[in-house]
């Protein structure tokens, strides 16, 4: 059986997943969609609160491994499945990115909540030089972007950097140092509520699709159930009492 090549750890209430496939870049091989489909369900299963997409080696993600492709029929499934996972999952999924990010590995990338990059990296959407349409990550990155945003890039296949990213609307933030602002992310998505965090996250994707009369429709039926729920009464209690609400881990040290 070959080596892993997508690791999970867990650790007080974040998971995090790591590509380590660094002799192709950290190529969307099929073994690797399929470990990290397998650490995503881990993730599920241990109630990770928030879940950390990071990788090892000097890519983030090459796109897709071009030697498979080359030789076996085209099947995007897992890719899709993957995607899908990353946006669907009620907890907020962070791209912990510290190396070069091309064609898939983009979609990849833009299927997390939040994106936080290191300031010296960039980014290229190959896909035309090669042949081919970056199809299926056109679904979440223009969710993300403005299409007239991303149109050079997209139909040149030409580098961009990171601050171009952000101000597209492609990452959510570029650092100097990748590790400390997830760290700080992951703090505060653990003062939260889970069931709170959970719906909010719901929220910014179902919001944008709906006309003005749903959208106020749904969300006064959404902010009612809370406000009327446990984890208000224990947050508004906390307020008054000046104390951290049961949740948040450093209620209890």
């Amino acid at each position: 059986m070959s080596d892993a090549i997508v690791r999970h750890d867990h650790s007080g209430g974040i998971s995090t997943i790591t590509l380590d496939s660094q002799h192709n870049r950290n190529a969307l091989s099929a073994q690797l969609l399929s470990e990290l489909a397998a650490a995503i369900d881990t993730a599920e299963a241990v109630d990770a609160r928030a879940i950390v997409l990071r990788h090892e080696g000097p890519a983030f993600c090459a796109g897709a491994d071009l030697k498979e492709r080359r030789s076996g029929p085209p099947d995007s499934r897992p890719m899709v499945s993957v995607l899908e996972r990353l946006m669907d999952t009620p907890r907020p999924t962070i791209a912990a990115v510290n190396g070069a990010v091309r064609a898939g590995g983009i979609g990849l990338m833009a299927s997390c909540d939040l994106i936080v990059v290191h300031e010296s990296i960039d980014f290229a959407l190959t896909e035309v030089r090669i042949g081919v349409a970056p199809a299926i990550i056109s679904v979440p990155i223009l969710r993300r972007v403005p299409a007239g945003r991303i149109t050079a890039a997209m139909l040149t296949g030409e580098r961009f950097d990171a601050r171009e990213a952000l101000s597209m609307g492609l990452v959510t933030h570029v650092t100097d140092d990748v590790t400390a602002t997830v760290d700080q992310l992951t703090d505060g998505v653990m003062a939260g509520a889970p069931a709170a965090v959970a719906e909010t996250k719901r929220m910014l994707r179902r919001v944008p699709t709906l006309d003005r009369d749903t959208g106020f429709a749904e969300m006064r039926e959404l902010s009612e159930r809370l406000f009327a729920g446990p984890d208000a009464a224990e947050g508004m209690a906390a307020f008054v009492e000046k104390r951290l609400p049961a949740w948040n881990p450093a209620a209890g040290r």
